[in-house]
């Protein structure tokens, strides 16, 4: 390839950017849908090729702010794969009973703890403090108290206090700095780069794979769902798309200040230097098969066990990890 430029669970309804392109016949064309921020920084190089005619499928892009947006998109049939939130992927196979399929993960862990101070070196030092983090019963929020578990405290150890949106959060800690909060990135670049005492005290990624190294389980962000539909009468296209979708997350990887460029262009990130700074933090990636299934179904199973609606009531079945 060759340029020379450049938590998330379901989410309340909120104001759409929609960003829109058409290569190729529409008949021909297979629709993707993704959310703005790191999901969408792995599959910027794919977007900009179809744009410039330069991607060897035929692709229309739509990237929204809200995930609900993509869910009805693929369950009525207008969106043909879409990278949406790891557990929402799990709600929507239980909501159509098997009408979707896993095929990569696109992300996986962004969430890190953030203070001012350096009193923070372990969950243990969380003991006796006050986490400030967004959506209470959101997937950060049962990470937070798995690891809490994990490492022995309770949620009557750790003070969690819930903000309705993560600026909320970067706010409290630009007024305080005794605060502790818990943010994804880029929000966390962002907010380093605004207050230079900020500083990264846990990276969440890392805790979890301490617990689980063991098991394959991985922290899973983002992945990428098929409808299998779709799939079964476009198998070619699937898998042609799972090509350039791997080379698109390892372009952003590689040449972080030209994917930061585009990532700009696009308005997935605000700043180029914000993206630049937030791609090494935003573990882009596109596993699959059975390393995605190992990653997925691990995360998914700790989720369920803490509450199963977060999963779509229950645990999805086999069918629902793609392995070609």
């Amino acid at each position: 390839m060759k340029k020379s430029f450049l938590p998330v669970t379901a989410a309340a309804m909120a104001a759409s950017i929609m960003l829109s392109l058409t290569a190729g016949a529409a008949q021909d064309t297979l629709r993707v849908g993704s959310l703005k921020g790191p999901t969408s920084m792995g599959l910027v190089f794919l977007m900009e090729n179809a744009k410039e005619g330069e991607a060897a499928g035929d692709y229309e892009f739509t990237m929204v702010t809200a995930a609900e947006e993509l869910l009805g998109d693929v369950v009525s049939g207008n969106l043909d794969i879409a990278l949406v939130p790891a557990n929402v992927s799990s709600i929507l196979y239980n909501k159509t009973e098997g009408g979707i399929s896993v095929i990569d993960i696109n992300t996986l862990g962004v969430l890190y703890v953030v203070e001012c101070g350096d009193t923070i070196q372990s969950i243990a030092d969380l003991s006796g403090r006050t986490v400030y983090l967004t959506g209470k019963g959101t997937t950060p929020d049962y990470i937070l108290q798995y690891l809490l578990a994990q490492n022995g405290l309770s949620k009557e150890d750790v003070t969690l206090e819930y903000k309705s949106e993560a600026a909320e959060v970067v706010s409290v800690l630009s007024g305080d700095e005794t605060a502790i909060g818990l943010l994804p990135q880029p929000f966390v670049t962002s907010a380093c780069m605004q207050n230079e005492n900020l500083r990264i005290s846990l990276d969440l990624t890392e805790e979890w794979n301490k617990i689980q190294k063991e098991t394959g389980s991985r922290l899973v962000t983002g992945v990428t769902i098929v409808r299998n539909e779709f799939l079964e009468e476009n198998p070619e296209a699937v898998a042609g798309f799972l090509k350039e979708h791997e080379a698109s997350a390892a372009y952003t990887n590689e040449n972080p200040e030209k994917a930061a460029e585009l990532i700009a262009a696009w308005g997935i990130v605000a700043k180029a230097p914000i993206a630049k700074k937030a791609i090494p933090l935003c573990n882009i990636t596109c596993i699959q098969g059975a390393e995605m299934k190992a990653a997925l179904e691990g995360y998914l199973q700790v989720l369920c066990d803490m509450d199963p609606a977060a999963v779509g009531g229950k645990m999805p079945e086999e069918t629902f990890y793609y392995i070609p």
